[in-house]
């Protein structure tokens, strides 16, 4: 790795951090250490990074703000990149475009002051712009797939390419960059409405409040463990399972929400992994239904 962290500081790169706890990175608050952390300062010397990674073989993941990703509590022996650099947002009447690092929850805020509506779903959603079109993120009844028209994306061959709605194969949290995780997210085009500022406030306003009474905010968490499967909930099934409140090591299902995996105590990444394989296999055993998990699992091979 000291390469890398050479070429990295020779060819200023971005910013650069070594040993950076991934408790710190992501919302569940676990997982291990990696060795680098790199911040590119825009495209060009993203793809002098990319291009230095895949010649030398070394590993890599692209981060956004960690909130539907789990690292195992082992080292990762590779580099992370956070796009935090790529925050940009402007705004034209209805069209946004937004850096793939610039915060959903913040961008939604932001369209509500402009009296854009479209956007109230992600209000509640702690995501970057980057990870949300990669997951297709969504809440009451929307998502990503309903709002962006075109993505700039750099490609496996390190070339920037726009893939328009269509080719982003949105379905229910899911879309084409999730099933071709070597297309790397730069920067989205979003389309919204116009809409009366006040009624767009007041009805972020009401979902935060029903959040604060129905979900574990208090606790690190990544949201939804698994994905509602068709004409049920998740949180229903377990429920009926008995899981409420059942917990292994420092992770626990919430007592609040029965889809929301917390990490209760200090939990370990094992706690966290082992607490959802447990609740799915248990739901599958008891329902016959085979719930999809929502969140990445990452360096646990």
């Amino acid at each position: 790795m000291k390469k890398i962290i050479s070429f990295i500081r020779k060819n200023n790169i971005g910013k650069l951090k070594e040993n950076v706890k991934l408790s710190s990175a992501t919302t569940y608050k676990v997982g291990g250490v990696a060795k680098v952390f790199v911040y590119p300062k825009n495209t060009e010397k993203l793809i002098l990074l990319l291009n230095e990674l895949n010649k030398e073989n070394i590993k890599y993941k692209v981060l956004g703000f960690g909130s539907n990703v789990i690292f195992s509590d082992k080292e990762y022996d590779g580099v992370i990149i956070k796009l935090d650099e790529f925050s940009n947002v402007s705004i034209n009447d209805t069209v946004i475009t937004a850096g793939a690092g610039a915060s959903l929850v913040k961008l939604s805020h932001k369209a509500a002051k402009e009296g854009l509506t479209g956007l109230e779903f992600a209000s509640g959603i702690p995501g970057s712009i980057g990870g949300a079109i990669f997951m297709n993120a969504g809440a009451y009844k929307s998502d990503m797939g309903y709002i962006v028209s075109e993505v700039k994306v750099l490609t496996p061959e390190l070339e920037v390419k726009t893939l328009y709605n269509k080719d982003l194969n949105y379905k229910y949290r899911s879309s084409f960059l999730q099933k071709n995780p070597n297309y790397i997210c730069l920067e989205a085009t979003i389309v919204l409405r116009h809409g009366d500022k006040d009624q767009i406030k007041k009805l972020m306003e009401t979902r935060r409040q029903k959040r604060l009474i129905m979900q574990p905010l208090e606790y690190p968490s990544a949201g939804s463990v698994f994905r509602n499967p068709e004409d049920d909930f998740a949180g229903r099934l377990v429920e009926s399972c008995g899981l409420k409140g059942y917990s292994i090591g420092g992770a626990k299902v919430s007592e609040k929400h029965a889809n929301f995996i917390i990490n209760a105590d200090n939990a370990t990444a094992s706690d966290v992994k082992n607490l959802i394989d447990y609740v799915h296999d248990k739901v599958k055993d008891e329902t016959k239904v085979d719930l999809k998990i929502e969140q990445e699992f990452v360096n646990w091979e």
